[in-house]
């Protein structure tokens, strides 16, 4: 991978991981990629939904905390923003613990200096039938959705980005990227764990979709290969990190599921690119199409 370092852009990775039921192995990958990323010129790293666990989502929960202290950590270590993709959370925004036994499914954006400057509750929540060995999906079943868009603020070469924050199906729903457009956003993340039929039908088209629908670029973190289960079922997910421009071209992309860094010891990839404000604003005033918004 180039070292990326570009003066007046922030540069952002795309993490892709592979995670099991291990955490403590999760998270040595994710420090890993952390430090690869920040080598890189990486201001911004990105990790993939369910970055801690891929399943065990109540045992996750109970370590809540401790996994977001760790990950703020790592931030602050390293210097870097990072994005927890998500993280199972016993409790809502307040505190108050989620009703009827569910928890809620937590995007977490941390500073260069370790402190936490941004929690998004994924508002919607995965519900599909699909011809995979799972078959069903109802992630309702054990989440509670949020209610509230989040967009946050991050410094980064003496000029302030705005990060519009999304999670994984998210992405099937144009009004809340151009929401998160309309309350100032100039990227949006996008950290997933799509299975591998629907990723196949629809990743690509969906992050282009809603970086044209927002003029945003569009950060896809994600889930990739195959995850086993303790109960010995395995579920398999599309991989193919990607970052898409406002413009809805694909700048950058890791073109595979699996992971191919065995020769590197690696249990992740890192997709790169660079967030050219000034292009992107240009590019919006040449087609204004929020001027020109009248349905919403």
């Amino acid at each position: 991978m180039n070292d990326m370092r570009n003066g007046g852009q922030l540069t952002l990775a795309a993490v892709q991981m592979n995670s099991q039921q291990n955490i403590d192995d999760n998270l040595a990958d994710i420090k890993a990629a952390i430090i690869d990323a920040r080598a890189q010129g990486a201001q911004l790293v990105v990790l993939p939904e369910n970055c801690c666990s891929m399943g065990r989502q109540f045992a996750t929960a109970e370590r809540f905390d401790a996994l977001s202290a760790t990950i703020a950590d790592y931030a602050r270590t390293y210097g870097i923003y990072v994005l927890a993709g998500s993280l199972p959370c016993p409790y809502r925004l307040d505190g108050v613990i989620v009703p009827d036994g569910r928890l809620r499914q937590v995007s977490l954006l941390f500073a260069p200096d370790g402190t936490q400057v941004a929690r998004y509750d994924k508002i919607h929540l995965f519900t599909a039938t699909v011809a995979d060995k799972q078959g069903s999906y109802n992630e309702a079943a054990s989440f509670e959705p949020g209610t509230q868009t989040v967009v946050t603020t991050l410094e980064a070469n003496n000029d302030v980005y705005q990060l519009g924050m999304m999670v994984c199906f998210d992405l099937r729903f144009p009004a809340l990227a151009q929401r998160l457009r309309q309350a100032g956003a100039e990227l949006l993340s996008a950290p997933a764990a799509f299975t591998y039929l629907t990723g196949q039908a629809h990743w690509w088209l969906l992050l282009q979709a809603r970086a044209l629908d927002s003029q945003c670029m569009v950060i896809g973190a994600a889930q990739g290969g195959e995850h086993l289960y303790k109960d010995g079922h395995t579920r398999q997910t599309w991989g193919h990190a990607t970052i898409t421009a406002y413009d809805g071209t694909i700048i950058n992309s890791y073109n595979d599921s699996e992971l191919n860094n065995s020769k590197d010891n690696k249990n992740y990839t890192l997709v790169l690119a660079n967030l050219d404000k000034q292009a992107q604003i240009q590019g919006r005033q040449k087609m204004p199409i929020f001027d020109c918004h009248r349905l919403a």
